[in-house]
């Protein structure tokens, strides 16, 4: 278990799969020794960038063991627990923090485009969620949740759970509402991170942001751009992400989570870059794009 407050990156780990798309145990073993030799904060599984929502219950389980196994302590790990049931993200928030989970990521609830909760309803879910469990929450603000959070809905949140101490905003106009949030009231949500790759990272640092939960692409020189910026090497940290920018504007309007995979294979890390059908492998114009931009930063994930 950590102490204190997070601070720096949190990468979000891929499921490797092998060709015929069953789980590489083997594969994400090496992945995440190498998240941890990158200098994570620490790391996050079973995320949409994880292809959560293309896991069996039973995988689920499996990866969130060896994951724990393989990490062993060496940095806190994030369980994503997400899901519309109460009862169902409160069993997977109880097997987290039975496995020594640091933290549980939810969304708020959702189901397809038409399911979605009020504000009273959206309280109401998570104060069940986490009745009588002592693990801190991180929200996450996406998108794909079709369940608004407003800033006045994240305080009440936040004052009703006191688990909920860090919220990861990816919308649109992130800075603004990391700003906003930052200005409630002290040590109620101390914990803003920001996501989309760290597309706007350094717009959301100086909002207010303790880092960035990035994909597994660059977390390396992104940790090192975060731990620059909270040194007060500020001027150093905008121009190291600036230079970075191209790259991670590629990986994400154009490659999307299989990225990852494709970094870490040329790396030599995984045998295979599949993801799970429906969704499709970057085509080859993109991929070689990508490992052209990765080659000329020498990023640390092609010298693991």
């Amino acid at each position: 278990m950590y102490d204190g407050l997070l601070r720096g990156v949190i990468p979000v780990a891929p499921v490797i799969f092998r060709e015929d798309e069953q789980l590489d145990r083997d594969g994400q073993r090496r992945v995440m020794d190498y998240l941890v030799d990158s200098g994570a904060a620490a790391i996050c599984i079973l995320a949409n960038y994880s292809e959560q929502f293309s896991l069996s219950d039973s995988e689920r389980r499996e990866l969130t063991d060896l994951s724990m196994e393989q990490i062993g302590g060496r940095v806190p790990v994030v369980v994503t627990t997400s899901h519309y049931s109460v009862r169902i993200a409160r069993e997977r928030n109880i097997y987290a923090k039975s496995v020594g989970a640091a933290m549980v990521m939810m969304m708020p609830p959702f189901f397809g485009a038409t399911m979605s909760l009020d504000t009273e309803s959206t309280v109401e879910y998570f104060e069940r969620v986490a009745d009588g469990i002592d693990l801190d929450i991180m929200i996450q603000d996406a998108p794909l949740s079709t369940t608004p959070l407003s800033r006045d809905a994240i305080e009440r949140i936040a004052t009703a759970v006191p688990q909920v101490r860090y919220i990861k905003v990816e919308t649109p106009r992130a800075a603004d509402k990391i700003r906003a949030l930052g200005q409630l009231p002290e040590g109620m949500l101390p914990g803003l991170y920001d996501g989309e790759e760290a597309v706007t990272l350094i717009p959301d640092l100086n909002a207010g942001a303790q880092g960035t939960m990035c994909s597994g692409v660059l977390p390396f020189e992104l940790s090192k751009i975060v731990s620059d910026y909270h040194a007060g090497r500020t001027e150093e940290a905008e121009v190291a992400w600036e230079t970075l920018l191209p790259l991670i504007h590629f990986e994400n309007r154009q490659c999307g989570l299989g990225a990852t995979k494709i970094i870490l294979k040329e790396a030599g890390l995984i045998h295979s870059d599949t993801v799970r059908s429906p969704l499709s492998r970057v085509p080859a114009e993109s991929r070689e794009q990508l490992l052209t931009l990765a080659r000329r930063h020498d990023l640390f994930a092609l010298r693991s």
